[in-house]
């Protein structure tokens, strides 16, 4: 029993892998399947700045324009800017396939320094001591027009990471950490 099979490891996780891909909608499937750019509208709640960003030109990431999404993420309280996981756009991509919008992402919170962090900590509560926001993994929106307990239908659906709900801020909660719901 000590001895690690992996070539059946590797078969079970090529079979879940095509499971999940098999219960993606169409639409989507077909969007993950089929090289294509991807852009995000975004706008930032705390600083009112848009930003349209086509961060993958089909092939690769375009690093500029995640230059220009690190910059909107940034910790609007000490103006840091820290990379963030390029995976994290692709999750609000594939969520806004899913859910057939094309509607601007309203980001309520992206990075978070380990100050803002600590300061979030001591007046608000739910704030992580360890969030995936002061790693550049996470983000907190909502999108308008679209009720919250469906953007958070969709996230849970994909299965890409943590999804945290707050419906009382008014916020979905989404990263690019292990799969856990809150």
């Amino acid at each position: 029993m000590d001895i690690i099979d992996n070539d059946r490891r590797k078969w079970l996780g090529f079979g879940a892998a095509a499971l999940g891909l098999a219960l993606l909608p169409n639409h989507a499937f077909a969007s993950l399947t089929t090289p294509r750019p991807k852009i995000l509208r975004f706008e930032n709640l705390n600083t009112g700045e848009f930003l349209k960003a086509e961060f993958f030109d089909g092939k690769r990431y375009n690093r500029s324009e995640l230059a220009r999404l690190n910059k909107l993420f940034r910790d609007h309280r000490s103006n840091k800017v820290k990379t963030i996981d390029p995976h994290l756009f692709d999750q609000m991509y594939l969520l806004q396939v899913m859910m057939n919008i094309n509607k601007p992402i309203q980001l309520v919170s992206g990075y978070r320094s380990l100050v803002t962090n600590n300061e979030l900590r001591r007046t608000t509560s739910g704030v992580a001591k360890k969030s995936y926001h002061t790693r550049g993994q996470a983000m907190d929106f909502r999108i308008p027009g679209i009720q919250l307990s469906q953007v958070r239908k969709a996230a849970m659906k994909m299965r890409a990471g943590g999804v945290g709900y707050y419906p009382s801020s008014n916020f979905v909660h989404m990263d690019t950490g292990p799969v856990r719901t809150w």
